[in-house]
């Protein structure tokens, strides 16, 4: 498959499957070597990670939440 097939495929996939896809890929590009993260803002996105795992319904989709914001001040 080529590049375009796999995107277009890819976005047929339900929100939650694209995130899991792009963190893979993001992984994959191996950052930690090419961007410092200071240990601060290390420690800040172990927390969030761990509430995040903690409790998953916190979450909502940015289709959704771009619709609710539209309705409040819109």
């Amino acid at each position: 498959m080529n590049i375009e097939t796999i995107t277009e495929q890819a976005l047929k996939l339900e929100p939650t499957s694209r995130a899991y896809i792009a963190e893979i890929l993001l992984e994959s590009l191996d950052y930690e070597e090419d961007f410092i993260v200071s240990e601060a803002w290390r420690q800040e996105i172990h927390k969030r990670c761990k509430e995040i795992d903690a409790d998953p319904s916190l979450l909502i989709d940015g289709e959704q939440f771009m619709h609710e914001l539209k309705q409040r001040y819109l």
